[in-house]
């Protein structure tokens, strides 16, 4: 968008006819509804600019809806394609700051510097447009922020999921390390071994290993590790 402000006219030009925010102004002109047929070009461009920053929010609303639901996505554990989300909300948002950054720095700069083409009362909505980008650009930073956010929710999940995986092929390999000590200390080839002799060896052997892993088991589920 370009406006141009001329003593007695404003020019406006848009790249494109599609988005376009600007048809309550020129309903409001038409209808002669408010001040803005009977104040000055300088009010019609404020009034211009002020839809477009208006606008700025209704976009960083649904931003912020967005990331609300891919925040509760991941909490409820459905996490597939939210960092390409994510990702994408991350670029959304910065191709805002870069349209709302400029913005700032043209309307101080209107409100501040003195011009033929801007009336003395007009100046006064220069400085509502500025607090309202100062306000979107605060909230862009949050939304950022928020994005942010929802990848280091999504690092925790995957590192919960991780340790929990390890918790238990830990717990598994507890039970089963004493279980292949005593099958490796009776599988080696001496031949004074007195308990390979003995009739009940092989039963009690399978007994005493049930009874350890299953002692093993009770045990860590008592403390809530399995």
């Amino acid at each position: 968008v370009s406006i141009v402000l001329c003593d007695r006219c404003v020019l406006s030009f848009q790249e494109r006819a599609n988005g376009d925010v600007w048809q309550p102004i020129r309903e409001r002109i038409r209808h002669n509804r408010g001040r803005i047929r009977h104040m000055g070009p300088d009010y019609l461009a404020c009034a211009l600019l002020d839809t477009i920053v208006d606008h700025y929010f209704e976009v960083i609303e649904k931003l912020e809806d967005r990331v609300e639901q891919l925040e509760e996505q991941l909490l409820q554990g459905r996490d597939e394609g939210v960092m390409q989300a994510v990702q994408h909300l991350k670029k959304e948002g910065l191709f805002l700051r870069h349209a709302v950054w400029p913005m700032r720095e043209l309307i101080n700069a209107l409100y501040k510097e003195d011009s033929p083409l801007i009336d003395a009362k007009t100046k006064i909505y220069f400085k509502d447009i500025y607090d309202h980008v100062v306000q979107a650009i605060d909230f862009v930073e949050g939304l950022r922020d928020n994005a942010t956010t929802l990848f280091e929710i999504h690092s925790t999940i995957l590192n919960r999921r991780l340790n929990e995986t390890m918790k238990v092929l830990t717990l598994f390999s507890a039970i089963f390390i004493p279980l292949t000590f005593i099958v490796g200390v009776y599988g080696m080839n001496f031949a004074h071994m007195p308990e390979l002799q003995w009739r009940w060896a092989y039963p009690a052997l399978w007994l005493v290993m049930i009874c350890m892993g299953c002692g093993m088991a009770y045990f860590f589920r008592r403390k809530q590790w399995l």
